[in-house]
Order: C-alpha cells, then structure tokens, then sequence
C-alpha cells in the first residue's frame, strides 16, 4: 500500500488476482473502532434498514456489503486509499487519521468529531472495472 500522510497499514493479508486500482467497482466490508478499541455500531444500525442480501454474519459479526467505484469519493477518503491494491480475499487493518475520515463533523451518536479510526476492511470481489 502507497504511504499516505494519516494513513497507517496495521496489518495485512494478501488476497489473489490482480489488485484493485481506480475505476474499479468493488464489493467489500469493514468494522470501525475508535482509537481507544470502541466499536462504531455502524453496521448493526444500518442493517435495521438493509435488504438482508446486503447483509453477511461472520463469527457472530454483522457485515454490511458495500459497493463503490474507487476514485469517486463514494467512501472515507481513508477507506478508499486503503482498498487500492488489494486482491479478492484480501484484508487490511488501517489506522485513519480525522482528515481522512469525518474530520471535526463526526457521525452523531457514532463517531466523535477528530477522531482517529482503526478500520477492518476486507475486499470481498471486484465486480467490474469502469473506464476512469
């Protein structure tokens, strides 16, 4: 994974094929935790109100399914970055600085305003691969 400035690999598994980049419309999931090791309930609230194909239990773990086109900006520029690269099958443990995730907003109720986020994101499929 290329170096960002407030982008920090935690840790990293390697998935097969050939790696995501822009234009690519991928399939993933990820788990949100506060700097201090709280999660952010995000999946579980959103899938009160999901169709329940979007929705995967893992251990125990509820996992939204979710569908961007990289290069868009249709997920935390933190997220975005860190999914560049990865293969199908592959996992990253991120560490997200503010400016690269909510910045001093926030997510009432979920996430503070400047908060460092730690974020699971597993790659599940690339589904296409849009011209960019």
């Amino acid at each position: 994974m290329k170096r960002l400035s407030g982008l920090k690999l935690l840790e990293e598994r390697e998935g097969k094929g050939v790696p995501a980049n822009k234009g690519a419309h991928v399939l993933f999931n990820i788990r949100i935790f506060l700097n201090k090791g709280d999660e952010v309930l995000l999946n579980e609230t959103q899938a009160e109100h999901l169709p329940k194909e979007m929705i995967r239990v893992v251990d125990g773990v509820t996992l939204i399914d979710r569908t961007i086109v990289l290069g868009r900006r249709e997920a935390m520029a933190g997220v975005e970055h860190a999914l560049m690269g990865m293969k199908v099958g592959g996992y990253r443990k991120v560490r997200v600085s503010p400016h690269l995730t909510y910045r001093d907003k926030g997510i009432s109720d979920l996430i503070p305003p400047d908060a460092v986020l730690i974020c699971d994101i597993w790659l599940r499929d690339i589904v296409s691969v849009l011209p960019y």
